[in-house]
């Protein structure tokens, strides 16, 4: 599968049947000319992973494109057409089958509201899985593995990609991250034998 990363938690994928992009958010770029999608996906409502200034004229690019979202999100996306769905759900889009794991945002603080988060697992392989700890139901081939942010700490991410244990992980959402190379290192050096950490090139498509 064709993956490219758009920096934090933006990435596209391109299972040769279907494009999809997940979490278009304010910390990431370049998403804004992508074209040819059959989805936009998003995980969760925080402005990280999706940037509401920006959808517009995503959208306008790509016509043909369903918006598919939480029931958190929902309530921000006034004026565009969208579709709401829950753990899980599954769908077909463009050709990929899309199963939605997952509940709940991880706990960033107990004073702050928990919220909807939606992990989407494509074609039973690739597995994003938005702001949580969510385990897929089977192994996987590529877990897109949340690096730094302020409901997780780095022993925590381990923890996560040694019980997922892919054969590959890519780090996203990480942009939090003055110098991501620390914690992309203990991935690897902490991590499960048969997993190969990728970190990918900004903007480069690359099949993982």
């Amino acid at each position: 599968m064709e993956t490219t990363h758009y920096g934090h938690s933006c990435v596209l994928l391109d299972t040769g049947a279907a494009r999809l992009l997940l979490d278009p958010g304010a910390f990431s770029s370049g998403f804004e000319t992508v074209g040819g999608l059959d989805a936009v996906l998003v995980t969760h409502q925080h402005f990280d992973h999706l940037d509401t200034d920006r959808l517009g004229a995503l959208l306008s690019a790509n016509p043909d494109a369903r918006l598919i979202v939480d029931s958190g999100t929902a309530g921000q996306l006034a004026g565009f057409e969208h579709e709401v769905v829950e753990p899980g759900a599954s769908f077909e889009v463009g050709g990929a089958r899309v199963e939605v794991l997952g509940g709940e945002h991880a706990v960033i603080h107990p004073d702050i509201p928990v919220i909807p988060n939606n992990a989407y697992l494509i074609d039973g392989t690739h597995l994003h899985p938005g702001d949580a700890f969510t385990p897929p139901p089977a192994p996987i081939d590529v877990l897109f593995l949340p690096t730094g942010a302020p409901w997780l700490k780095v022993s925590e991410a381990v923890d996560y990609l040694r019980a997922v244990a892919p054969r590959t992980a890519v780090p996203i959402h990480e942009a939090v991250l003055a110098r991501p190379a620390l914690h992309y290192g203990l991935f690897e050096q902490l991590g499960p034998e048969k997993t190969t950490i990728t970190v990918l090139d900004r903007e480069t498509p690359t099949a993982i």
